[in-house]
């Protein structure tokens, strides 16, 4: 059976059952057979650049794997794609070490974050801050970055970017590409203060023109074509037959030198008229200003003006134009002080808005949502977004049957942004926030000082299945087998209508439920008793009190013995503790001041349920806590320790473990493949510690 056919039998198994739901026998085929399938779709994006399936096909294959090995570790493979990230170089392309780091770039995604870094440059460098700093802003080609080395003036390497620090040698397939020169142009070569090393790195790229003449030809043969430009470029640039990549129409852009000791030009715009007289292409958009204000009016004009080019750019890189004021700034981590991304907004589309329904999630938190016309955005077919809130819809004037704008925010989740007024037909309908419940009918709340409204009834199925199920959740009680759709059939079925019924499920009841047999209904008992054992933490996120995650959950836990101790605590004891505002502080008091709240903690404990703190979760002693006061962010895979390992030990140090990165965070400790939390520190000027800095911090 080919791959396609594969992932398509696999995907209607996967529509049937959530991982929770898999028994021991069928959880070791289906690992065996998606550790195949991931890893060859994983082949074929990161290694051939050519992928068969949507990003959230993969995603879902690749996490409804992973949620497998957790809760069945024994069978997981040592060659799972969850064993790693991203994809190694191929075998055939030989392993190239930068001799300097290529280095990632922060962000900035609108007007105040260039502003914000502008201001820490001046600052950084000791300047007045209505000092004109000179910039250079370039585009930023949305392509391929490579990096170019010559030696005595003749093309003698080329390289990915790679990690930033290990690139593949590709230098046959770089030396296909006309705009790259084989040779410096020798004036130029003896002004290089006799280096007789360089090194060039820019982007490879495709002309849209190019692209598409491209794929008119490869479809006049019968062939497969290509999705975008860049991966085309990625693709060509990674044949192992080089004959291949001469084929393809691929350009060069170069931006920067590195030469060990010295520099062809003292600023950034020096270098880019260098590079130009050495035979390399420049973009020639590239503009240098007196301070950050016409920088912003540059970037706003290529937000709408990108569309005019004949190449595909995805923001604009602004830069430090002194390399005396680079080299005193530095670099952070992975990234540069002295240089930024402006990163444009998300790719919109268009399409109608057929209705709005809304969701009743755990907390009974009502969620507008859109059901929209099906409409792809960057690659992926979107029929529903977000509506955010009642406010949200109203405020925007969005009706039903608006054409309306949809972009997919931080390019993943859907939302709309706005209706097209001009398109509306007189059809449109206004729309209203429902004033009772849509499940329970029981009249909705609105929380003051909150945007949204909530079904506060006890009794409400569809609030009371998405709370058993995220008590039953990893993260919470961890019962193996208790997913959505046995969530459903318990409260449909009358069998579970508060929490603790689940602890008086027998045998019997069980097997009166479609799909179980004896084998089944043994390891969900099973896994029910062993969730008697969870710590306080778990118990206080599992129950679903609002605003309490999992980090909140264990800051409670370790100021507080038992949930009953907790339930006596007033608003005003809770506020003391750091980390915990007035929201969070009122949501609890509210909570335990529910009669069935306090009878449901009581309930669970007569059932045999840890109801309070275990000795790991005790806050550490007075002594021996360099983090205390300190907020930390755990981001990426660390080499000696897990996520949950890093955090334990941030807490025992005295230190509060925080999920997102913001101006209140002291540190981020960050691994392999960080992401957008290391880009935000970066961003901010957060500290980042790898992991030997962190341990050094944190033993001394």
């Amino acid at each position: 059976m080919n791959l396609v056919n594969r992932s398509r039998e696999l995907s209607r198994v996967l529509n049937r059952q959530a991982p929770s739901d898999v028994e021991s026998a069928e959880a070791q085929m289906l690992i065996a057979e998606l550790v195949d399938v991931v890893t060859a779709h994983a082949g074929r994006y990161h290694d051939q650049d050519d992928p068969l399936i949507s990003d959230a096909e993969y995603d879902r294959f690749f996490e409804f794997l992973k949620a497998l090995e957790d809760l069945f570790p024994n069978y997981r493979k040592p060659d799972s794609p969850t064993r790693r990230v991203g994809s190694p170089p191929v075998s055939a392309f030989e392993k190239v070490r930068h001799p300097d780091p290529m280095l990632s770039l922060s962000n900035a995604f609108d007007s105040d974050g260039l502003r914000t870094w502008y201001r820490r440059c001046v600052s950084g460098l000791g300047l007045d801050e209505h000092f004109p700093l000179t910039l250079t802003a370039e585009l930023k080609i949305d392509g391929v970055a490579v990096a170019i080395t010559y030696v005595d003036g003749l093309l003698t390497g080329g390289a990915t970017r790679g990690d930033g620090r290990v690139g593949e040698d590709i230098t046959e397939n770089v030396r296909t590409i006309r705009s790259v020169p084989l040779k410096l142009i020798q004036p130029v070569r003896m002004g290089l203060h006799e280096q007789n090393r360089i090194e060039i790195r820019g982007e490879v790229y495709l002309h849209n023109s190019d692209f598409d003449q491209l794929n008119r030809r490869l479809a006049q043969v019968g062939a497969k074509t290509y999705a975008n430009p860049r991966n085309t470029a990625a693709g060509s640039l990674r044949q192992l037959d080089s004959r291949i990549t001469a084929s393809r129409p691929l350009s060069f852009f170069a931006y920067s030198v590195y030469t060990p000791g010295a520099n062809v030009a003292d600023s950034q715009s020096g270098t880019l008229v260098w590079l130009k007289m050495a035979g390399f292409r420049i973009n020639e958009q590239a503009r240098s200003f007196e301070g950050i204000e016409p920088v912003i009016g540059f970037c706003e004009e290529w937000t709408t003006g990108r569309s005019t080019l004949d190449y595909e750019i995805d923001g604009v890189v602004v830069k430090v134009d002194s390399l005396e004021y680079q080299a005193s700034l530095g670099s952070i981590s992975n990234a540069p002080r002295w240089a930024i991304a402006f990163k444009f907004p998300a790719r919109e589309e268009t399409t109608r808005l057929i209705n709005i329904v809304i969701n009743v999630g755990r907390t009974g938190k009502i969620t507008p949502e859109a059901v929209l016309e099906p409409v792809e955005i960057g690659g992926v077919t979107v029929s529903q977004a977000t509506l955010h809130n009642a406010d949200y819809i109203l405020s925007r004037d969005i009706r039903i049957g608006d054409t309306v704008v949809v972009k997919r925010a931080g390019d993943v989740i859907p939302q709309v942004v706005k209706p097209i007024e001009d398109a509306r037909t007189g059809g449109e309908s206004l729309w209203e926030m429902p004033t009772t419940c849509p499940v329970c009918k029981n009249p909705l709340e609105r929380i003051e000082g909150e945007v949204d409204y909530y079904c506060v009834a006890s009794d409400c199925s569809e609030q009371f299945i998405r709370l058993l199920e995220h008590f039953a959740s990893r993260g919470a009680m961890d019962i193996e087998g208790l997913g959505s759709k046995l969530a459903m059939q318990l409260a449909r079925k009358d069998l579970a209508n508060t929490l603790d019924d689940i602890y008086a499920l027998s045998r019997s009841d069980l097997l009166t439920l479609e799909g179980f047999g004896e084998k089944k209904a043994d390891n969900l008992l099973e896994g029910i008793r062993l969730s008697r054992e969870r710590s306080l933490a778990r118990l206080l996120y599992g129950v679903g009190i609002r605003h309490v995650g999992q980090i909140t959950a264990e800051l409670l836990a370790m100021r507080y013995e038992s949930a009953r101790s907790l339930s006596e605590a007033s608003e005003e004891e809770l506020l003391r503790i750091e980390g915990i505002g007035s929201i969070i502080a009122s949501s609890v008091t509210d909570w335990f001041s529910l009669d069935q709240n306090r009878a449901l903690i009581d309930a669970l404990e007569a059932f045999g349920v840890n109801t309070h703190r275990l000795a790991e979760e005790a806050a550490a002693g007075g002594e021996d806590l360099p983090l205390i006061g300190k907020t930390v962010v755990v981001t990426g895979t660390l080499p000696g320790m897990d996520r949950k390992e890093a955090q334990d030990l941030i807490r025992r140090r005295g230190g509060k473990v925080a999920g997102s990165v913001s101006g209140k965070t002291d540190y981020v400790v960050a691994g392999e493949n960080a992401g957008s939390k290391l880009t935000r520190a970066l961003e901010l000027g957060i500290p980042v510690l790898d992991e030997a800095e962190f341990l050094k911090m944190v033993y001394g």
